[in-house]
Formats: C-alpha cells, sequence, structure tokens
C-alpha cells in the first residue's frame, strides 16, 4: 500500500515540479531553470545526508557497472525536456506523453532484463493496458482546444 501512495505522490510532485520550473523558465532561460532545479537538489541531498546517517559519500566509487552513475545525466536532460514539453504542449498533454512512454519503456527493461533489473515473462494483458492507456491520451487530445488553442 505505501509503495502505491509513493508513486502517487511522486507522480503528482513530478507534475507540480514541471510547471513550476516551466513557470521559471519563462522568467529567466532553460540552462538556469534547469541548473538551479539540480543544484537545489543537490543543496536538499546533502542535508537529508546530514540529518539522517552520512553513509560513506566515497561509496559511490564501488558503484558497478559504472554506467549506473549516469543517472544524474539523465535527471539533468528529464528536467530540460519535462520543461520544454511543457512550454509547448501544456502539462496535462505532456505529462500523458511522459507517462505513457515511461510505462513502454519500463515494461521494454523489464522484458529484457536490461539495467540490473529482473527480466519479466511477455504479458499481453500488460501490452493491451498500454494500448489503452495511448487509446485514452489519444481521445483527450482530441477533446477540444485549450485557451491556448493547442
Amino acid at each position: 500500500m505505501w509503495g502505491f501512495l509513493i508513486a502517487l505522490l511522486s507522480g503528482l510532485l513530478m507534475s507540480v515540479q514541471g510547471v513550476m520550473n516551466t513557470g521559471v523558465t519563462k522568467q529567466t532561460s532553460i540552462w538556469v531553470s534547469a541548473g538551479f532545479v539540480q543544484i537545489s537538489a543537490f543543496v536538499v541531498c546533502v542535508i537529508a545526508w546530514l540529518v539522517t546517517g552520512r553513509e560513506s559519500v566515497s561509496s559511490i566509487m564501488h558503484v558497478s557497472p559504472k554506467y549506473m552513475l549516469l543517472g544524474g545525466v539523465i535527471g539533468a536532460f528529464i528536467t530540460i525536456t519535462v520543461i520544454k514539453s511543457m512550454e509547448m504542449l501544456g502539462p496535462a498533454k505532456s505529462v500523458m506523453l511522459i507517462v505513457i512512454m515511461q510505462i513502454v519503456s519500463a515494461y521494454v527493461i523489464e522484458l529484457m532484463g536490461i539495467l540490473g533489473t529482473k527480466k519479466a515473462e511477455f504479458s499481453w494483458g500488460k501490452v493491451i493496458g498500454a494500448l489503452i492507456s495511448i487509446v485514452g491520451i489519444v481521445v483527450f487530445c482530441m477533446s477540444g482546444k485549450d485557451v491556448q488553442g493547442n
């Protein structure tokens, strides 16, 4: 149950953050906004590390395989692409497309057992569920124009 609640909270926070970052970008630039997001996240992580435990920072050097350390780089691109997609499509369309891509790519990662995940068996039910989600997005996007005419 906690996993579901945390996932729902994560989705809420991602949507709110994307809108906020897009607002900051309109007043600064995408690089200033994305950089501030990354720096402020780093500060929060350092504070949390100081408060909760202080595991050895040097343990990061023992992570294997080393490509797993690219999560921060990917995070920077996530911030930039979320800002740009929300700016161009609006929050609802943007988040729906982001979530669909997360579902499809996560399922492919599980099916292939890549990036250290346990390999999952193919399920037509999951494929149909993803397709229903895609149809839902098409219906949503075709359901009238927003104020901006998108």
